[in-house]
């Protein structure tokens, strides 16, 4: 016997092809016994639904886009974790796509790759300009993650980074530090994830009655371990040096705290060092890191679910959703914790 079809299962079972299909479907006004009978037959024939199939008849492809920077840096790698779990829960498959950051790739994944593959994108990007998104082809369903999202281009899910940032200051303010500097902070330009923890740092600053002091502001190349090491060095040559850092993500912080431990600083006796994004690693370095925790469970599902309501609805039209997920500040051993 061949693969068994939908007209083989409604003869075993005894019902019309029609009713199958909506017991495949889920439809409410079907009997239990009916339904029972159904699975029954399912069951004994080995019947499986053929997916693709159904996303063709549908227009569909059943498979989504995640397009990210840097897969080498831990967040966005536990992020698409999530969002490749929550997507297959919500029964798509996932195609995951590393940008590195550069513009063409992401410009090629709010146009969808040129390409029939995919229903929608997810993407978290770097370097697109606003206009970018702004002169869109928006019949393509689109999530953005972070922070370049001019008003109204397109759906978009990211933390409260100003307050995230403010609460890290707060807590590194509550434990006497006063110098504080930022690794990864940019005090001016466009409102991206470094600047707008950048304001947040300023804003606690400003409540506390502490002037800000440029030199304790200090842009990285990368957000890697090695831009953390020597944003540190350079740090520790200052005449006046800090007595904390608020690393703008957790690679920053792991590479400040080895470039304190070579110089003969001691964290957190001697400067305590707060991260951001929760990174598996941080849990076991020594010192523990202290670190803002982006709720990336809920990103994801937040994220997906935006997307396969674009989907389903048949068009990416009509008001952009913005959506802000939570966060929250884990004290561990680098803030004496």
């Amino acid at each position: 016997m061949g693969r068994p079809r939908i007209k083989d299962v409604a003869e075993y079972a005894g019902v019309s092809p029609k009713t199958v299909s909506n017991v495949l479907n889920d439809y409410e006004h079907v009997s239990e016994q009916t339904r029972a009978a159904v699975r029954e037959a399912i069951d004994a024939l080995g019947y499986r639904i053929n997916i693709a199939g159904r996303q063709l008849r549908r227009g569909r492809t059943g498979m989504i886009a995640l397009a990210v920077p840097d897969l080498d840096i831990a967040y966005f790698a536990e992020l698409a974790r999530h969002v490749m779990a929550e997507s297959e829960r919500r029964s798509s498959t996932t195609l995951l796509l590393e940008t590195g950051g550069r513009r063409e790739k992401e410009l090629a994944a709010v146009r969808g790759f040129d390409a029939q593959f995919t229903d929608g994108v997810i993407l978290s990007p770097l370097a697109l300009q606003p206009r970018d998104l702004t002169h869109r082809d928006t019949r393509l369903p689109l999530v953005l993650l972070g922070e370049c999202n001019p008003p109204g281009s397109a759906d978009h899910v990211a933390i409260d980074n100003v307050t995230a940032a403010r609460e890290a200051t707060e807590h590194l303010l509550s434990r006497g530090r006063r110098r504080i500097a930022v690794v990864g902070g940019e005090l001016r330009g466009p409102q991206n994830t470094s600047r707008l923890r950048t304001v947040g740092y300023q804003q606690a600053l400003d409540a506390a009655g502490i002037p800000l002091s440029d030199d304790l502001v200090l842009p990285v190349p990368a957000f890697r371990w090695a831009d953390g090491a020597e944003a540190a060095r350079a740090l520790m040559r200052l005449p006046e040096q800090p007595d904390a850092l608020l690393c703008l993500n957790d690679h920053l912080a792991l590479g400040a705290v080895r470039a304190l431990h070579e110089a003969g600083r001691s964290v957190p006796q001697d400067l305590d060092v707060v991260g951001f994004d929760d990174i598996e690693a941080t849990r076991f370095s020594i010192p523990t890191i202290t670190t803002v925790a982006p709720d990336k469970p809920g990103i994801a599902r937040t994220a997906v679910r935006l997307l396969l309501d674009r989907i389903d609805a048949g068009t990416s039209g009509g008001s952009a959703v913005d959506e802000t997920a939570g966060h929250r500040l884990i004290v561990r051993e680098s803030s004496g914790g």
